[in-house]
């Protein structure tokens, strides 16, 4: 029986890793893998062997992998977009609740309590010191509105929030998963002006990082609430504590910190990445991510890939596969190849993204003759299947 080699880059839920049947071995030390699973470990650096055909990330972050590099060596870049959606958008709104209320400080406060017969009386004294306001009845701008921004505009609704966002790229079915209260508005400046929370839920691009700055702040109201648990880049560090020290920004809760603003501001509640870290979120991003290393070590089938397009086509019986990664332009030589190889093809689909192409072919005839198919200029791999 075929085998195939994974390795696991990061430690991967049990959960997802059982799906893999007796085809697969797995391990941190396999050589010459067909496919990789990781979570944070950084492969920017590190050397694909050659039959390397894969990559999965158990998470929507991309950051930690080389994509163009990967496109070009011929392997397909997977995510998991919405798996940890949920476990984001409780800490969200936990984030909500921490920054309108100094829940820390006065646990931290009431434990310096401990041993005084006096607490109880010290408690009821000291209190207000920890006061705060109610987020029911406010406005949450959501800048992005992929499925964690959708999940939290909708449970922002369902708290008595108002909730205005923006997404450049909200396609009609995404839309239509908002609750019919949250207004959609066509640019970022419109959320910052209208808003005494902001939610940040945009990958790190070269257009949104840095987009929290000085400039922007100064359209935010004054008080204005700031919560980013989508990537520490998209918040110009510097800026915002100069805004948190005038007053303009009154709390800044960041699940991404680092040394430019931890302790450096009593109003900034860092958080240690949370976001996506819970047993569930973990378990559903592992299987998620081990299905379609599968599917596309298996058939071929490309699903949420960063860096391919995505494409699938059911197995034809009494058929061979073979799967075609290319440069973009080139569909003409590509499919006279593969006619010459095998005849018209019994089925086939292709598409293209950005400056790559994906072709899938179900063929008859001897899968072994697709060296011609290689030969054609701007061809990356050819992949086939039994």
């Amino acid at each position: 029986m075929a085998k195939y080699n994974i390795q696991l880059m990061n430690k991967i839920s049990k959960i997802g890793t059982k799906i893999f049947d007796n085809k697969y071995v797995l391990g941190e030390e396999i050589e010459n893998p067909e496919g990789m699973l990781v979570r944070s470990a950084v492969l920017h650096d590190t050397v694909f062997p050659d039959p390397l055909r894969c990559i999965a990330r158990a998470g929507a972050g991309v950051n930690n992998i080389p994509l163009d590099r990967c496109a070009d060596e011929g392997i397909v870049v997977f995510n998991t977009p919405g798996a940890n959606a949920n476990a984001v958008k409780e800490l969200v709104l936990a984030s909500l609740f921490l920054a309108s209320r100094d829940i820390i400080g006065g646990v931290q406060w009431a434990n310096t309590l401990e041993g005084d017969p006096e607490a109880a009386k010290k408690v009821e004294k000291g209190k207000s010191a920890f006061g705060g306001y109610e987020i029911f009845g406010k406005t949450l701008g959501i800048i992005g509105l992929g499925a964690i921004g959708r999940l939290v505009a909708n449970a922002a609704v369902a708290l008595g929030m108002s909730v205005v966002g923006c997404d450049p790229y909200l396609s009609d079915a995404a839309r239509a998963e908002l609750d019919p209260k949250v207004g959609v508005v066509a640019t970022f400046e419109e959320v910052y002006s209208a808003s005494d929370y902001i939610t940040l839920h945009v990958p790190s691009t070269p257009s949104t990082k840095g987009m929290v700055n000085a400039e922007s702040i100064k359209g935010m109201k004054d008080g204005v609430r700031i919560l980013n648990l989508a990537r520490a880049d998209l918040v110009v560090s510097t800026d915002m504590l100069a805004a948190l020290e005038s007053g303009k920004i009154a709390k800044y809760v960041v699940d991404f910190p680092t040394d430019d603003v931890i302790g450096k501001n009593k109003n900034i509640v860092a958080i240690p990445h949370l976001g996506a870290s819970t047993e569930e979120a973990e378990d559903n991003c592992a299987v998620m991510a081990v299905n379609q290393t599968i599917d596309y070590l298996e058939n071929g089938n490309i699903k949420n890939s960063v860096n391919y397009p995505n494409l699938s086509l059911p197995r034809t019986a009494d058929t061979a596969r073979v799967c075609v990664l290319a440069k973009a332009g080139i569909a003409e030589a590509v499919n006279g190849a593969v006619a010459d190889a095998f005849g018209a093809p019994v089925a086939s689909v292709s598409a293209e993204k950005g400056n790559y192409a994906y072709y899938i072919f179900d063929v008859k005839g001897d899968i072994g003759a697709t060296d011609p198919i290689s030969e054609v200029d701007g061809v990356i791999r050819v992949v086939s299947f039994l």
